[in-house]
């Protein structure tokens, strides 16, 4: 039997945050749910126990129903050592002396669905299995301020979780350790590898993304790492199961990426609807025309399942030689159109438990000459989606940003003239990743699509 152990007793002190750091949301859940989805979706999994702070057992109590775990039948509680949490969940299976119990930190919620199964496998023949990663770094033994000794690199491995022990194996090692008065530990491998030295503990390969969220800094890189994640959307078949019958609106499809995920979902027996100002003048930054856009196709169709905003408009231009008109056009279509396609949407979405979808630009991360409106706007985009995300997170919405690199589009070619075909994305790769983000569970993400994304589906 196969037990995951979720740790969450902590308080996340280094973090500085009001609620302890397994408790900060990153792409639409929270660090603790994104770690236990892992562990509920692994078929080799039977069972998960979550060890959390009692002060916010209802929290979990509440994910639980929300995320419809079947795997979760315990929530003990932990205490002020990180040592208190994972003796609480050996105590709790003191009847099951084979188990393996998998311990793995709530901090940590990039981790594959390959180390979870590389463990399992592993603890047929041991009884106590690590995963680690090599060390970039030289590592240094230092006692007051003073290098006392250098380890050879090629033998040093940062540890990582999940760890895993045959139950009755930690239990013992435990029953030892808190017999001596001088007993510290800083996880469940010290204490074995201390107290029942002659005992082998097998190292199982990490990986760099199996982060732990410990300092703030660690925020912007989980956040980057998950649109990195996103990548993995283009393994993801259309599934007319899921598409067929669906209503979709989208805004700006009558050229370039909209025109195209028009194109596709129709294809995939979408029932599609184009709105934009030269096909039949809705301007996304006017409510009152967004508003009638909307109820226009709900008094035919009856519902709206998805929602399309790629209406954009891009001058290539220093800030100081750009009209004021022409900003102003920039900014009420990119980003007051957004808000205001948002605002519009969210009734119908309701509704439907729909999905909407928004565009940024690889441009947002970082503000670049001429362009400083596109590139400040497309940074505003991203922040609003990943803020309302988890405001409609309550109402079953799905919101999702979409970064393509540079796009074969009209927009483009009127700005940059004619460029290397194969230095271009298609729109209609674009449009498939919109469908296939459509289609599936994420939220609050940013979806990169890239080049070389686009070479692999050839």
């Amino acid at each position: 039997m196969n037990i995951a152990v979720i740790l969450a007793g902590g308080v996340g002190a280094r973090l500085g945050m009001s609620l302890p750091k397994q408790f900060f949301k990153v792409a639409g859940k929270m660090v603790i749910e994104h770690a236990v989805d892992v562990f509920e979706k692994n078929e080799l999994i039977d069972e998960i126990a979550i060890v959390t702070n009692g002060h916010y057992t209802f929290m979990v109590e509440d994910m639980i129903i929300k995320n419809n775990w079947k795997k979760v039948k315990k929530i003990l509680e932990g205490g002020e050592e990180r040592y208190h949490s994972s003796l609480a969940a050996v105590n709790a299976y003191d009847d099951f002396k084979e188990a393996n119990l998998i311990f793995h930190d709530a901090a940590r919620p990039l981790l594959s669905q390959r180390i979870v199964n590389d463990v399992v496998k592993a603890m047929d023949t041991f009884n106590a299995v690590d995963v680690a990663i090599n060390s970039a770094d030289t590592i240094i033994e230092v006692a007051n301020e003073i290098i006392t000794a250098i380890p050879e690199r090629v033998k040093m491995r940062r540890g990582q979780t999940p760890q895993s022990f045959k139950q009755a194996l930690i239990a013992k090692a435990y029953k030892i350790a808190l017999k001596d008065k001088n007993f510290s530990a800083s996880d469940d491998c010290g204490i074995v590898k201390k107290y029942l030295p002659q005992e082998k503990i097998f190292v199982v390969k990490g990986e760099e993304v199996n982060m732990k969220l410990t300092y703030p800094e660690d925020t912007y890189l989980l956040d980057k790492l998950f649109q990195l994640r996103s990548a993995e959307i283009q393994n993801f078949k259309l599934s007319p199961a899921i598409l067929n019958g669906k209503v979709m609106v989208v805004f700006g499809g009558t050229y370039g990426i909209g025109k195209s995920i028009l194109e596709l979902g129709a294809l995939n027996g979408i029932k599609v609807y184009n709105f934009s100002r030269s096909h039949n003048n809705v301007d996304v930054a006017k409510k009152d025309e967004v508003e009638r856009a909307l109820n226009e196709v709900f008094q035919i169709e009856k519902k709206i399942d998805f929602i399309v905003n790629a209406a954009a408009i891009l001058h290539k231009e220093p800030l100081e030689t750009m009209q004021y008109d022409a900003i102003c056009q920039a900014i009420n279509t990119n980003y007051y159109g957004t808000i205001t396609v948002a605002i519009a949407s969210l009734p119908y979405l309701k509704k439907s438990n729909g999905h909407i979808l928004f565009f940024t630009s690889s441009s947002y991360t970082r503000g670049r000459a001429f362009y400083s409106i596109y590139s400040s706007t497309k940074a505003a985009v991203v922040n609003f989606v990943q803020a309302i995300s988890q405001e409609w997170e309550s109402f079953g919405i799905k919101v999702n940003c979409i970064n393509p690199e540079r796009t074969q589009t009209p927009m483009r070619i009127k700005n940059f003239g004619s460029e290397p075909e194969d230095s271009l994305l298609k729109p209609e790769t674009v449009a498939m990743r919109c469908l296939q983000t459509l289609q599936s569970n994420c939220t609050g993400q940013v979806i990169d699509v890239r080049l070389n994304h686009q070479e692999k589906d050839k």
